[in-house]
């Protein structure tokens, strides 16, 4: 498990590209056959993620942690961004077709993943974090997230928006997520940009080709910066920071929050006129 602390803005400010990279972006999140996790200190989040092919991936909990199994204190998310792949709890078993979304609530001894054919693997992203009380596991699919149409193809930001985990669906105690996928032609996400100080958030890019990049922005309204984004990559966004994205063709990202509230719409906005 690889540890990230936080910074300040007023650090964040002087770094250069490589030290922006290696505190905000995530490069190996998905471990083939292996599970790959990244602790971040801002609100205990830990962000990880697996492609089993042809064998059964245990998550196992790390020295870090100090608990006797990984969802001891914990809960997580779970969504499938390949083929279809299945998630085993020990007493219940779920299948994960692709963008299915799966809940592990606090008190899950263990947990396995596997893909249903190693021609085509399952690719499980998952976000965990502290958790005061337990919630049953759940599964939901995509159409069950009540899909909603944003933005328009005249600002290229044409989208539609799923979520999961938050107060209106799938109960937790802090962890909200969900995802989004830009339409053909589209490329800009989360415009208007926003802040939330009470929350810290992550993206995970996916259904992006090789040849393709994202323009991450992130940094203060009046001083931003950017991350060169590839897929199957994650970012780490403050709570102090913004986070929208552009992108030489379209695509889709996985965003998870956590912090002091669940509320969806808890935001700070940050209008495009504003940013320098």
């Amino acid at each position: 498990m690889e540890i990230r602390f936080q910074v300040s803005p007023k650090e964040t400010a002087q770094m250069l590209t490589d030290e922006l990279r290696k505190h905000f972006l995530c490069e190996g999140i998905i471990g083939e056959n292996h599970v790959s996790t990244v602790y971040t200190h801002y609100d205990r989040m830990i962000l990880g993620g697996v492609s089993p092919s042809g064998k059964k991936i245990m998550l196992e909990t790390d020295e870090e942690l100090r608990a006797l199994f990984f969802l001891e204190r914990r809960e997580m998310g779970i969504i499938n961004v390949g083929g279809k792949g299945l998630v085993e709890t020990g007493t219940e078993n779920y299948g994960l077709e692709k963008l299915c979304c799966l809940y592990l609530g606090k008190g899950t001894k263990t947990v396995h993943f596997s893909s249903v054919s190693p021609a085509d693997p399952a690719v499980f992203y998952f976000l965990s974090v502290p958790a005061h009380t337990s919630w049953p596991n759940r599964l939901m699919t995509k159409e069950e997230a009540a899909p909603v149409e944003m933005g328009s193809a005249e600002t290229a930001n044409r989208r539609t928006i799923y979520k999961y985990i938050h107060a209106d669906g799938i109960p937790s105690c802090q962890l909200v997520m969900g995802l989004t996928v830009l339409s053909a032609g589209s490329v800009w996400n989360s415009v208007p940009p926003h802040t939330h100080t009470r929350r810290m958030e992550a993206y995970f890019y996916f259904d992006l080709q090789p040849e393709h990049r994202i323009f991450h922005f992130m940094g203060q309204t009046r001083e931003t910066r950017h991350l060169l984004v590839g897929n199957h990559q994650a970012v780490i966004s403050p709570p102090w920071s913004i986070h929208c994205g552009c992108g030489t063709t379209n695509y889709a990202f996985i965003w998870g929050m956590a912090g002091e509230n669940m509320t969806f719409t808890d935001m700070d906005p940050a209008p495009v006129s504003e940013l320098k």
